[in-house]
């Protein structure tokens, strides 16, 4: 066995026996359904009670309410405002409700009164509301004498579905662009955490080594590129079995939680708004067929393919650099962030022309130019994958990016080799250029 291979055995032995890998492994998905139940529990957590509310309609407008979020209407029966308010004293009502007549149907903003001692919770203060303003809407229709099923004819929704001039090409739908922006939005994003978070894994498990004086005896018997490119090689596949687990032990909690929650999908669907805005099943059913057809429609093989050798060229980059600067950090972490910045910079910087230029128009000037250049196109690029840029903008990128990851590694090599040995001396930027050099 090559002494690369055992560098890269130990390295990803080691740190997949620790405990706190093992914990961390364990813990997440299980963060993941806590924090599902959290969310769950949260949005289904009824605010500020139930609600008992007299409505006094001046103007003949409301009849009776439905009932909704917890605020139960009643009808005033006759009674006058004081009576009301006292009755609210005396803690028979929550709170009174009195709608004062329009002037003019013309009139488009009206106020209604609310009187109670308490202050009213901000949501079902909305739901008072919107109830109000559609049964003022209402009042205004049956008063102008508008026939209400030509008035839904006046509400048209708007569409652009996308044809190609040329016969060859396959024409796409108006959900392509959607698709499009939801693969590369997390195909960036998972790019972003993984180069970063694994890099900082090579950078701390060099400065491990150094600040133990393990790395002494190591190069005692090996050369520093080997035992550089060995760490760099273990840690990633360290992150791969994490991520691997991950993703396992996710699926399985998602497919748990409904039987936790012993969720009817039948009670979820009576559950939904009535009325109008409310979400129609159909519709809704429908337009998930069509998202589907439209995720079968990519190009998963060149997605994926050139997403893996995006991602390995994107770590190989970063972890040689944060490499090299693990090397060249003494005890003090502190001292070490100016060493870091600049590596840190560029991989947020091409998150944030994602994320800002990207969705807005994935083939602007910028998004182009980020896409070809070595130290934003691991990130950039994969985004681009699922807008279908042309293919030689692809090809370049690839080749940039595979050269460029050969020349950070043999770069990354040259600190590596003088830096791994230097202690008790605080190291520049300046510095570190020109151990580049050294013969």
């Amino acid at each position: 066995m090559s002494k690369l291979s055992l560098i890269v055995k130990r390295e990803y032995l080691t740190r997949v026996r620790k405990r706190s890998f093992i914990i961390g492994t364990l813990l997440a998905p299980l963060g993941l359904l806590i924090y599902m139940l959290v969310i769950i529990g949260l949005s289904s957590y009824e605010t500020g009670g139930k609600l008992d509310v007299a409505v006094i309609d001046e103007a003949n407008m409301i009849h009776q309410l439905p009932d909704d979020k917890g605020i139960h209407y009643l009808q005033s029966n006759g009674k006058t405002l004081e009576q009301l308010k006292q009755e609210v004293k005396d803690g028979k009502l929550n709170g009174v409700l009195l709608v004062p007549p329009i002037p003019t149907l013309q009139k488009k903003e009206h106020t209604v009164f609310y009187y109670a001692d308490s202050k009213l919770a901000p949501e079902k203060s909305n739901a008072i509301e919107r109830k109000i303003a559609d049964k003022i809407r209402d009042f205004k229709i049956d008063s102008l004498h508008i026939n209400r099923s030509s008035l839904d004819m006046l509400e048209t929704e708007v569409s652009i579905d996308p044809e190609n001039i040329s016969s060859s090409g396959e024409d796409e739908s108006k959900y392509t662009a959607g698709v499009g922006l939801a693969i590369g939005g997390i195909m960036a994003f998972i790019m972003f955490f993984m180069v970063l978070m694994y890099g900082q894994m090579v950078m701390r498990s060099v400065m491990e080594e150094k600040t133990n004086r393990i790395v002494e005896v190591m190069m005692s018997s090996v050369r520093p590129f080997d035992l550089m490119l060995g760490k760099i090689i273990g840690a990633g596949a360290v992150g791969l079995t994490q991520v691997i687990a991950w993703v396992i032990l996710s699926t399985a909690v998602t497919f748990i939680l409904p039987m936790i929650l012993h969720v009817d999908p039948a009670q979820m669907q009576s559950s939904m708004p009535q009325g109008p805005g409310a979400i129609d099943p159909e519709q809704a059913q429908g337009d998930a067929l069509r998202i589907f057809a439209e995720l079968g429609r990519q190009n998963w093989p060149v997605i994926v393919s050139a997403f893996v050798i995006f991602f390995l060229g994107g770590y190989f980059i970063y972890a040689s650099m944060f490499a090299a600067i693990g090397s060249a950090m003494g005890d003090d972490m502190g001292e070490g962030q100016s060493l870091t910045l600049p590596v840190t910079i560029p991989i947020i910087l091409a998150f944030y022309i994602t994320a800002f230029v990207g969705v807005r128009n994935p083939d602007s000037g910028l998004m182009v130019f980020a896409s070809m250049f070595p130290l934003f196109s691991p990130i950039v690029m994969p985004f681009r994958m699922a807008f279908n840029p042309p293919w030689w903008q692809v090809g370049i990128s690839l080749i940039l990016v595979v050269i460029s990851a050969y020349f950070f590694v043999w770069l990354a090599g040259r600190i590596y080799r003088v830096g791994i040995l230097l202690y008790g001396k605080k190291v520049t930027l300046k510095e570190i250029g020109k151990w580049m050099f050294y013969n």
